[in-house]
């Protein structure tokens, strides 16, 4: 049996995520927490833990507050993660998740990062290099920035592993991902809203979805996933698109869904798996997190079940 090569994923804002169900939750008025979940998350986090729930050897690093590192250290060793997280001064944010099923609704609401010194994002960088010298090759860039982190930095880091010949994945928004598509990164996962903020166009059709991606860093993306939440996910190469279209589920909570399709495709891909099946199995991890409270997927035959309810359409 093949053994898939290591990734590491790089956090550099992780948060504890607190999931709480509240039973008709109204603004305004005093509401009672049935029940809480506390989960070590942030992006990167939570595809080191997809990707080890699925067997793969997984490092994770980035920055993370020294004060409350406590939860990541319980998650990395109950799922076999090299850690090799850099420590800084301060406590890692805090994002609580308000979770109603009467009214269907998750509310979030998401606290800042502690801002980092410079020289956390230079051991940042010294630790991408050490790592790739240890001979790593997959690489996941996940998540926002730390308050003050400088934007360009997932550019920096990409520029600095694609010289090495390594492959990176990039998820995220804004800025982040404004400079980090001019480096090239081998596979995107940007949200719809997420790639019309960086394009500044509607988008409101396939095709112009498909067009506005070939334009991206000139055509050098291998893979862009574009998730549309009801209305499915793209996969776009250069020459080819399918859609994906997942199961109706029911939402329990929707932490962690993004970071289980980049899971998913990370998981395809190296297992060397064609483009409609890397399509069928992330959607089906990323339908398989909405079923679960906080940044969790259910046993992997309950995962691969789901993919085989997706459907996927050639567009191109």
């Amino acid at each position: 049996m093949r053994i898939p090569p290591p990734v590491v994923t790089l956090t550099l804002n992780p948060a504890i995520d607190q999931s709480a169900r509240v039973k008709d939750f109204q603004a305004g008025a005093v509401n009672r927490v049935q029940s809480v979940q506390i989960d070590a998350g942030g992006k990167g986090v939570n595809v080191a833990s997809f990707l080890a729930h699925f067997d793969h050897r997984v490092t994770a690093t980035g920055l993370m507050g020294q004060d409350n590192a406590v939860i990541f250290e319980r998650l990395f060793a109950e799922k076999s993660i090299e850690d090799r997280f850099i420590r800084i001064p301060g406590r890692v944010r805090v994002n609580v998740k308000l979770v109603d099923a009467v009214r269907d609704q998750v509310t979030d609401i998401n606290y800042p990062g502690a801002a980092a010194p410079a020289s956390g994002y230079n051991a940042v960088k010294d630790m991408i290099v050490r790592l790739s010298d240890e001979g790593m090759e997959h690489f996941v860039l996940a998540g926002s920035m730390p308050q003050d982190g400088p934007d360009h930095l997932f550019h920096d880091l990409i520029d600095l592993l694609k010289a090495k010949g390594a492959c990176v994945y990039l998820d995220t928004s804004g800025e982040a991902l404004h400079w980090g598509l001019k480096a090239t990164p081998d596979v995107i996962k940007p949200n719809l809203a997420e790639l019309r903020a960086v394009t500044g166009k509607p988008l409101t059709s396939h095709h112009e979805i498909i067009d506005e991606v070939h334009k991206l860093s000139d055509g050098g993306i291998g893979l862009a996933a574009v998730s549309m939440g009801s209305e499915g996910a793209l996969f776009i190469t250069e020459t080819r698109c399918v859609l994906a279209k997942a199961p109706e589920t029911k939402v329990v909570s929707s932490v962690g869904a993004g970071d289980a399709m980049v899971a998913g495709i990370i998981h395809g891909r190296l297992s060397g798996l064609p483009l409609h099946t890397i399509a069928r199995q992330s959607t089906a991890f990323a339908v398989a997190a909405l079923g679960e409270i906080g940044p969790r997927l259910p046993h992997k035959e309950v995962v691969l079940s789901i993919a085989d309810q997706v459907e996927v359409e050639d567009l191109v």
